[in-house]
């Protein structure tokens, strides 16, 4: 959508590839999510970040009515349909709240709780598409055993130590890994 300089929390004037920007990050051959098959992994896991909701889907935009990128919905699809797991953290589990119906999710808390949860209305949302929203914190994870859906807020609470956060993240990443039973 666009790209955020965040030493200064503006928009900066250049343009990136989102798959260019994820081969640079993980340091490796990526390749394009059209290209997923559940059949080939164990699970799937998606990072959140503010991105998530502006490129894997029209969330950032259009809330509630928003749309799923067409390879993220039959990704989360597909995995659900296989009974692989799915990860997901930050703002990520909204992905699922808008392609598996009933889905039990964690984006954190629902009340902002003096800015602590500046983001507590995306849990709202989470609800009107359909979903369950289940308060937790960011070093906690919650696990929808049924729809083998892992979740955990990690940066949706504001002014969380990132160690914590970091937990969340291991212990959301851990829960998919025995899931798989492997």
């Amino acid at each position: 959508m666009h790209v955020i300089n965040h030493s200064k929390g503006e928009a900066a004037q250049e343009s990136r590839n989102v798959l260019v920007e994820s081969a640079r990050i993980a340091r490796g051959d990526v390749t394009a999510l059209s290209q997923l098959d559940a059949q080939d992994h164990d699970a799937v896991i998606f990072p959140g970040g503010f991105g998530a909701a502006k490129n894997l889907s029209s969330f950032a935009v259009d809330g509630e009515s928003c749309n799923v990128h067409d390879d993220v919905q039959r990704v989360i699809q597909d995995f659900n349909t296989a009974k692989k797991p799915i990860g997901l953290c930050c703002i990520a589990p909204v992905l699922a709240a808008m392609v598996i119906p009933g889905v039990e999710v964690t984006v954190g808390q629902e009340e902002e709780q003096g800015g602590k949860w500046p983001y507590a209305g995306t849990a709202k949302a989470i609800k009107a598409l359909g979903g369950k929203h289940c308060a937790k914190e960011v070093h906690e994870v919650h696990v929808d055993r049924s729809r083998r859906v892992v979740s955990t807020p990690a940066f949706m609470g504001h002014g969380a130590p990132l160690h914590t956060v970091f937990d969340g993240i291991g212990s959301m990443v851990s829960a998919v890994i025995k899931l798989t039973g492997k």
